[in-house]
This record gives C-alpha cells, sequence and structure tokens, in this order.
C-alpha cells in the first residue's frame, strides 16, 4: 500500500504547484500526485489556444520537464482515479480498489466538463475541451470536417472558435445567453467580441437553445435548434462550463454544494483534507466576501502557495487578486478583479481601434479591469483593484492620462 506524508489528489496546476512548493519550501516528507490523466502535470489554458492551433508542442506546454519530478522524489500516480475517501483512517481508495494512505490530503482535482443532456449529446464527433486527450481528439478528426458548430459563448468556446478559423473551417457559435461572456464581462466587452468574430467569419448567434444533435452515418453531422432549424456539422464542440470533482470529499462528509467548501485556510471541514483550485469554493476577497469558485491558473497556483505556508507552520490565508487572460486571433485580453456584483462599466479608449479597456466599479469603488490590446492598462489597473481606489469616472475614462498617473494623484503621492 501507498503511503505519503501529502497526498494530493489531482494533477493540474493547483496540485503541480502544491508540490513543487512544497519542496521549495525544504518539506522533507513524501509527498504523491494522483493524477487520473495519463499525462505529467501540464498547463491547461493552451489547450484551446496554442496547442489546438499548433503553435506550442505538448513539451512545451508541460509545468516541469518529466525529469523534474523524481529529482525531487515527487511520485506521481497516472491513469489513476480516486473513488472514495476515508478521512477515519486517513487513506483514499481508488477505482481500481487500491488503498493509499495520507498525513494530510490536497484536494486538487479541477473539473469535468458539462456534456449536452439532449438527444445526440453524445454522438461520436461531439467533444469537450478540457484534457490534451479532448484536443488531440478534436484535432484527428478535423481534416474530415467542413463545418463545426460550438456550443457556448465563453472563453473556452470563443477560443477554439478563433483556432478553427485559422484553419479555414466554417464556424457557428450558438449562446443561449442574450450575449456572449455574460458570465464573466460585461455588455462592452461581449458586444467587441461578437462583433471581431463576426467579422472573421464566424456565424455567432445568442439568445439560441439547442433541441438535439443528429446523426449522419454514425457521426454527428447536424444540431438542431429549438426553433427547427438544423445546422450542419460534422463536428461540435462544447463549452458549457466544469462540474466540480468533488463526489468522493461530499460523500465522506464534507461541506459544500457548487465544489467543497473551504476556509481562508484552504482546510475543508474534514481533519487534515485541504481543497485548492477550480473545485474550491472560498470566500473572494475581491467578490465582496461571495462564496465562490475562481477557474483560473492564478487562482490555482496562488490558493496552493498560501496552502503550503500554513502545511509548513505558517498559518496563511489565502488573499490575491485574481487575473485571467485570454488569446483571441491577434487580441489579447488580460483581465485583473472580479466584476461580480460590478454596477458601473467604463469604456476606457476606442473599441474601434481594438486596443481599449473596460472598467468595472461598485458602489464607487474599481474592482475589475478588462483590458484588450492595453497591457498598461492592466498593469498599472492592478493598484485600482487592490486599494479599491474611487476616482471620478471621466477621470478613469480619459485614455489620454496613464492610470499609473491618476492612482498617484488620487493617492496624494
Amino acid at each position: 500500500m501507498h503511503n505519503f506524508d501529502v497526498l494530493i489528489v489531482g494533477g493540474g496546476h493547483a496540485g503541480a504547484q502544491a508540490a513543487i512548493a512544497l519542496r521549495q519550501a525544504k518539506f522533507e516528507g513524501s509527498i504523491g500526485i494522483v493524477n487520473a490523466e495519463s499525462e505529467l502535470p501540464y498547463e491547461r489554458p493552451p489547450l484551446s489556444k496554442e496547442y489546438f492551433s499548433g503553435d506550442k508542442a505538448f513539451e512545451r506546454i508541460m509545468i516541469r520537464p518529466a525529469n523534474f519530478w523524481p529529482e525531487r522524489n515527487i511520485e506521481i500516480l497516472t491513469s489513476v482515479t480516486v473513488e472514495s475517501v476515508n478521512p477515519g483512517a486517513k487513506s483514499v481508495t481508488t477505482v481500481a480498489g487500491e488503498v493509499i494512505g495520507f498525513g494530510q490530503l490536497i484536494w486538487a482535482t479541477g473539473g469535468s466538463p458539462r456534456w449536452l443532456l439532449c438527444e445526440g449529446g453524445n454522438l461520436p464527433g461531439v467533444h469537450v475541451v478540457r484534457s490534451r486527450a479532448d484536443i488531440d481528439a478534436v484535432t484527428a478528426e478535423l481534416d474530415d470536417v467542413r463545418d463545426v458548430v460550438i456550443i457556448g459563448g465563453g472563453y473556452i468556446g470563443l477560443e477554439a472558435a478563433a483556432v478553427l478559423r485559422k484553419f479555414q473551417k466554417n464556424v457557428t457559435v450558438l449562446e443561449a445567453q442574450d450575449r456572449v461572456l455574460a458570465r464573466v464581462a460585461g455588455p462592452s466587452l461581449s458586444t467587441f467580441y461578437q462583433d471581431e468574430h463576426r467579422a472573421h467569419g464566424v456565424d455567432l448567434r445568442v439568445d439560441v437553445a439547442v433541441d438535439k444533435l443528429i446523426e449522419v452515418d454514425g457521426h454527428v453531422g447536424g444540431v438542431v435548434l429549438v426553433d427547427g432549424e438544423t445546422i450542419p456539422a460534422q463536428l461540435v464542440i462544447v463549452g458549457i462550463g466544469i462540474i466540480p470533482a468533488v463526489a468522493p470529499l461530499i460523500k465522506a462528509g464534507a461541506a459544500g454544494g457548487n465544489g467543497v467548501d473551504v476556509d481562508p485556510y484552504c482546510r475543508t471541514s474534514l481533519p487534515d483534507i485541504f481543497a485548492i483550485g477550480d473545485c474550491a469554493a472560498h470566500a473572494n476577497d475581491f467578490a465582496s466576501g461571495e462564496i465562490m469558485r475562481v477557474e483560473s491558473v492564478q487562482n490555482a497556483n496562488d490558493m496552493a502557495n498560501a496552502l503550503v505556508k500554513t502545511i509548513m507552520g505558517e498559518d496563511t490565508v489565502y488573499h490575491a487578486v485574481p487575473w485571467f487572460w485570454s488569446n483571441q486571433y491577434d487580441l489579447r485580453l488580460q483581465t485583473v478583479g472580479l466584476s461580480v456584483g460590478y454596477d458601473q462599466e467604463l469604456v476606457r479608449g476606442d473599441p474601434a481601434t481594438r486596443s481599449f479597456s473596460v472598467l468595472y466599479l461598485k458602489q464607487g469603488k474599481v474592482i475589475a479591469l478588462d483590458c484588450v490590446n492595453a497591457t498598461k492598462d492592466y498593469v498599472q489597473g492592478r493598484a485600482l483593484v487592490t486599494g479599491h481606489a474611487v476616482i471620478a469616472p471621466d477621470l478613469l475614462a480619459d485614455a489620454t492620462v496613464p492610470l499609473k498617473e491618476i492612482l498617484a494623484e488620487h493617492s496624494g503621492s
């Protein structure tokens, strides 16, 4: 039976960073990572961007070279899935029946993609984007594909659309809400990206509902909308969010619902069991303390670093400003802060120039920025978010004045 001082379940960004940080902190105990995938830890954001487009080989998106892990005595068990957790016995049991013991358990499983539940949702040719295997499966089919339908107008769907247009496929994006990116951004950014994708030849539709997927010769052949229209598709990509992979923890008695609940120190309600990354529901300081899961590399890495300090005896509260990025066509979006609950949206610069920022305010305070091809605003805007700056909207919207100058005058420095 395997037994580790620290067992990490999940080999994504959060799990890998926890192991790396433990060794950097001179943790001398045994460390094991249980990874459901067959790969060593790799970066996920490039999957729908540079890896999909072929601009980066898989070796270039690995979090660390293969020899890094054994050199630091970090054992990675690949293609292993945990089925149950026994908090009392301090052990987990895998799907294959192996029991693995732990001193402390870090749950860093992320989530699994939501699939369509409608008729035809599991036909050959229907794909999700969450793993290397997912993208490899899409790529393997592309030569025989002319028409692609992407269901879901979030970042994954839009990034995939941009790559597929580069490959000169006919691309239709279907979004159920009245605009793309509705969960993560305001109307100004949504409108801009809708216009960009349409300008690049994407048939982007909002306020649409899918009825079913139809089969042609044993493979997906089209998407039928509720209004009866059929859109041809030899390939369908579903990007409608993830389901947090926390069932074994919840079944073992951990508090949670949408993910597993953790306190400010990343502790679950079970002794010596922690959770970090996409699956961890926490009170986020940058969303007025709202309990939420944050699906980002930043959140995964920063949670891991804070937790490791706690494990090493320096109790550390997770408090880190959220940031995120998205590459679509020649557009680089950089986001800092969380726009959740904003009550005012300011556009700084002219979207027609394809370089501008959107600032989100709540009760006069700057809570987030979305910066499109505007790296200076992104870098300088971080201090506005962390400082909860209250600045006159007309000043913030004046793109001729750098944000750092506005902040300096505001702070009296």
